[in-house]
């Protein structure tokens, strides 16, 4: 059976869940309470669930920048690594700018 094809904001809502992931297992819960920053990210982690309101790219990228301000540039990569694959699916104009590769 064929696999669906995704909508892009299935993809977006999976990257951002890998990053809040790779984020939680190297900082721990911090990661949590700095992705509840961000302005259109509705988060039910008991299901790894995360909905994004509008402007994912946007969105995607203030929670990227949310590690970034704690942790630099390493943190980035860790996002841009962790997503990579979600993201080469979308279309290049709709990829956050922070993990443009």
């Amino acid at each position: 059976m064929a696999q669906a094809t995704k909508s892009d904001s299935q993809i977006f809502s999976e990257i951002a869940v890998k990053i809040i992931e790779s984020q939680e297992s190297i900082i721990g819960p911090i990661a949590l309470q700095q992705a509840k920053k961000v302005s259109g990210l509705s988060l039910d982690w008991s299901h790894k669930k995360v909905d994004i309101k509008s402007n994912s790219p946007k969105v995607i990228d203030s929670l990227v920048n949310q590690y970034k301000v704690l942790f630099g540039d390493m943190a980035v990569e860790t996002c841009r690594d962790v997503s990579r694959q979600l993201v080469s699916q979308l279309p290049a104009n709709e990829r956050p700018q922070t993990l443009n590769i």
